[in-house]
């Protein structure tokens, strides 16, 4: 890794039901907006395009990782010049010829990263599900695969959201070599001590950079309400940048010495017993 700053932008932007036309174009402002202010990496949230608690429509706008809204953030990162994470989106399964898949047939919670050449480097799968008031365990396959990839000499890795509550993940993808772990999100009102705590911890057990990318809006047949507050921590769990629950870009740039620093002065993970 080298010694020097990462910018990453955090696309917190408004998200609305089914809207895929209106929330893709949200998307690719977005990562525009970063590149102009002169980003090395901005991510998006979960579900950006259809929108998260809009479960009824999950079939009928799923896409392979081939599909258009893929194939415009991939394209954005290669004009723009910047690492896109394509926050998540409902992958059709069946039709996704590019990557292997966790099975033949199905939907997934699916995020894609591309590089600022518009190369994928990385496919997550949310591995965990969410059951309570949701449809989500229900209606989409779980993913089985952790990657990282590379990004100016960066280490990076993904989950999504429900994941912030399973550390054991998080200490795989360290174990994998991961430096900063994007988490692209649709995290509801009124769990805000939950959001704040558990991606604070995240960072602080593992000694990395942990940013979380949130939306904004309100689904209003879920009775539900994005809470936004995307933020970026460092490897003390110390906030870099955050937000508050409207649109907003974020922007946050990490100092990747500190990362080195802080696990050599404080080498908590090599003091594991299990």
């Amino acid at each position: 890794m080298a010694d020097e700053t990462l910018r990453v932008a955090l696309a917190q932007i408004h998200i609305e039901a089914t809207e895929i036309e209106a929330n893709v174009e949200r998307a690719l402002e977005a990562v525009s907006r970063a590149a102009d202010r002169g980003a090395d990496l901005v991510a998006l949230p979960e579900l950006f395009n259809v929108g998260y608690f809009a479960f009824d429509s999950y079939e009928r706008h799923a896409e392979p990782l081939e599909g258009e809204t893929v194939t415009q953030l991939r394209e954005a990162a290669a004009d723009h010049e910047i690492a896109v994470l394509a926050g998540s989106i409902v992958e059709d399964l069946a039709a996704t010829e590019a990557v292997e898949t966790p099975a033949d047939e199905g939907l997934a919670n699916t995020a894609v990263l591309f590089d600022s050449t518009g190369e994928r480097q990385l496919v997550y799968r949310k591995h965990h599900l969410f059951g309570y008031q949701s449809a989500e365990s229900e209606l989409l396959v779980p993913g089985e695969r952790i990657e990282t990839a590379t990004i100016r000499g960066v280490t990076v890795g993904a989950t999504t959201c429900y994941d912030l509550r399973f550390p054991e993940l998080y200490r795989q993808l360290i174990d994998a070599g991961a430096e900063l772990v994007l988490v692209p999100s649709a995290w509801p009102y009124p769990r805000v001590e939950h959001w704040q705590t558990l991606s604070r911890a995240r960072a602080i057990e593992n000694q990395a950079f942990v940013a979380t990318i949130n939306g904004s809006g309100h689904f209003e047949r879920a009775d539900a309400t994005l809470l936004g507050r995307s933020t970026a921590y460092d490897p003390w769990g110390t906030t870099l940048a955050s937000s508050g629950d409207q649109s907003a870009l974020v922007m946050a740039d990490l100092d990747l010495g500190a990362l080195t620093r802080v696990r050599e002065e404080f080498p908590a993970l090599r003091d594991r017993r299990l």
